[in-house]
């Protein structure tokens, strides 16, 4: 069996309250460097990339380049996603480590949360990360994400503010007349740099109301490991509701040999509708 990504929630600890992101039912916690070593050596065979994310925040820990230099030890290559308030907190060397092939900041927490941070000061730490990548030409890729792309929902007031500060800084034209009409999923803003568009959508929930029978990815493409060692098939189980079993009493492989049927969380999930033409 192989995994395009397994997502490690190295910390479940995020800081901030965005209103599309579910209530956090489980206690805050932090994976052990000795659990995520012992994580690593199990994943030998079936992966050979990670993604730093389930709930919770990767750069809002202080020893981040501990975990990111036993990644690299291991052969690993690690995507970070973050919400961007953490970057003036990070050096260089943490977010831009070797092992670091990906770097996603979510642009859409800033304008769902009331912490004291003005958005200039956001934008302009998000920005000087995107310069020190130009400049240094590190490795990884990073995408600006604007998932907030609803007709529903929309949040065209701040992504106006968002987009005149990313067009003038980049030098690229970004028409927000334009972005709502042809929708794009993607715009190069420099070498490596991408903008990426989405919408919002809901987190599955075993009281949601949708139902879908479409197919997902989860325990095919990927998996999920929570910071206290529970196995989940997909990244949108932050709270555990499909336990597969917990890699502080057993081993992965006993854990993926299980037999699990089709969960009913699965079948609230919508965000799984996007692959389905």
């Amino acid at each position: 069996m192989q995994f395009h990504r397994v997502h490690i929630e190295v910390t479940n600890i995020c800081g901030l309250a965005c209103s599309f992101c579910p209530p956090k039912l489980q206690p805050s916690k932090t994976m052990s460097l000795e659990l995520f070593t012992k994580i690593l050596i199990q994943l030998q065979g079936y992966t050979k990339s990670l993604a730093f994310h389930v709930m919770g925040d990767p750069l809002i820990l202080s020893n981040l380049n501990e975990y990111l230099e036993l990644a690299h030890s291991h052969g690993f290559e690690v995507e970070l996603t973050t919400s961007g308030y953490y970057l003036n907190n990070m050096q260089a060397s943490s977010i831009f480590h070797p092992c670091v092939r990906q770097l996603n900041i979510s642009l859409n927490s800033y304008n769902k949360n009331s912490l004291k941070l003005s958005f200039e000061d956001y934008i302009d730490s998000v920005l000087a990360t995107c310069q020190y990548k130009i400049i240094n030409k590190p490795k990884p890729f990073i995408n600006l994400r604007i998932w907030n792309f609803d007709e529903d929902c929309s949040e065209e007031e701040y992504n106006t503010l968002l987009l005149n500060k990313l067009s003038d800084y980049f030098e690229v034209e970004l028409n927000i007349r334009e972005l709502y009409k042809n929708r794009p999923k993607s715009i190069r803003l420099a070498s490596k740099v991408l903008l990426n568009f989405d919408e919002y959508f809901e987190w599955p929930s075993l009281n949601s109301t949708h139902n879908s029978n479409a197919s997902c990815y989860g325990l095919k493409s990927h998996i999920g490991i929570l910071a206290d060692g529970s196995v989940v098939p997909c990244c949108l189980d932050g709270d555990g509701v499909i336990n597969l079993g917990n890699l502080n009493t057993t081993t992965l492989s006993e854990v993926l040999a299980s037999k699990r049927a089709v969960e009913e969380l699965c079948k609230k999930c919508s965000y799984k509708d996007r692959f389905t033409s």
